[in-house]
């Protein structure tokens, strides 16, 4: 099974956490694209779903596949969050940040009722950090201060494209941040969280739900632990 239809049949097995009706979270990456497009046909079929999209690149894509959506000036009563995710641990913490939306995933995911996140299998990991570096979003303004005040939790690297930084839709830079894999990730989190010039990290702890695995044997999923 390739790769794209493991995404595809992770976004479709999410459907089943949806409401009849109300709003939904629209995360960004390549799983949930699936997922945006799913909830059009759905939305196209007569279902009453409103979105709060996590980018601009999921605004573009929920309206070609016309779906309404709420303005990002929230607040919003989103029932449901669906997002991908680069790392799932055993314990339902992520790194997430691939695609640089981090920021606004997580605001969008804090407002939820509920988070589903939807992977293919190669996403699961023994411990955060293990195949995947840790994606923040930092300001432009004196970011090599920033890079060398991250130093001490890691090797920090601006993430280029075409040789330029790439920017985050609201504008700042990403950075990512090689740590190795992290036994305390709740504790570089709120230290990474407390420096100057970090506007938000890609570690994501505690705030899944569910989440939809797929795989060469199939979809299955897995629930947090209360």
């Amino acid at each position: 099974m390739s790769s794209d239809e493991m995404k595809r049949q992770a976004a479709r097995a999410a459907l089943r956490h949806l409401p009849d009706e109300g709003v939904l979270g629209l995360g960004t990456g390549s799983t949930t694209r699936f997922f945006i497009e799913a909830v059009g046909e759905l939305v196209r079929g007569g279902r009453a779903y409103t979105g709060v999209p996590t980018s601009i690149g999921s605004r573009r894509l929920a309206e070609a596949c016309g779906i309404p959506l709420l303005t990002d000036d929230g607040p919003w009563p989103i029932d449901v969050c669906v997002d991908g995710a680069d790392e799932v641990s055993p314990t339902l913490d992520l790194i997430k940040g691939g695609g640089g939306a981090h920021t606004r995933e997580k605001v969008v995911s804090n407002a939820a009722k509920r988070n589903v996140i939807i992977v293919d299998e190669t996403k699961l990991v023994a411990r955060l950090g293990q195949t995947r570096k840790v994606p923040l979003e930092v300001l432009s303004f004196g970011y090599r201060t920033t890079l060398a005040a991250l130093s001490p939790f890691g090797t920090p690297e601006l993430r280029l494209v075409d040789g330029a930084p790439l920017r985050s839709d609201a504008g700042n830079f990403i950075v990512d941040l090689a740590t190795g894999e992290l036994a305390h990730p709740s504790q570089l989190d709120q230290a990474l969280q407390a420096l100057p010039g970090v506007v938000g990290t890609g570690l994501f702890l505690g705030r899944a739900d569910v989440v939809v695995v797929a795989g060469s044997s199939g979809i299955r999923e897995l629930a947090r632990k209360n």
